[in-house]
């Protein structure tokens, strides 16, 4: 897929895909934590040390956060990931220039120290994800 330098929509009659760099990182909480206490860090802690260090370079920063349901089976089971963050990038130029800032010393032991305190560091996995979206009108 090539990389853009902004947003770009392709589309026709059945379906429109959209070309960006998106990092999709699914995330398990740590043992013994709920999954209340789990958000409620998440989003008054590590998600500030975040938006420190994508500033400037992400285009957008979500957490998709999980809430478990009935299975087919009718099973209610603790999720696989409790969170599926998200992190945009207009190109790969920036989201290159955000990992060299993400790399320094100071920002990865401040990163791994917090992520240590809310993830399950066994589960940790990132990907590079190409999206197509289907128009339902």
């Amino acid at each position: 897929m090539p990389q853009t330098t902004g947003w770009i929509v392709l589309a026709n009659t059945d379906r429109v895909t959209v070309l960006m760099i998106k990092l999709v990182m699914p995330m398990k909480r740590r043992p013994g934590m709920t999954i209340p206490e789990f958000r409620e860090y998440y989003e008054t802690r590590h998600r500030l040390i975040g938006e420190k260090y994508l500033k400037g370079y992400a285009s957008k920063y979500m957490r998709r956060f999980t809430r478990p349901t009935t299975d087919r089976d009718g099973q209610l089971r603790d999720p696989e990931y409790d969170v599926f963050l998200e992190i945009w990038y207009p190109d790969q130029a920036t989201m290159e220039a955000c990992g060299k800032a993400l790399g320094t010393p100071e920002a990865r032991q401040e990163i791994r120290e917090d992520e240590e305190k809310l993830f399950d560091m066994r589960f940790m996995r990132s990907y590079l994800v190409d999206e197509s979206v289907s128009v339902l009108d």
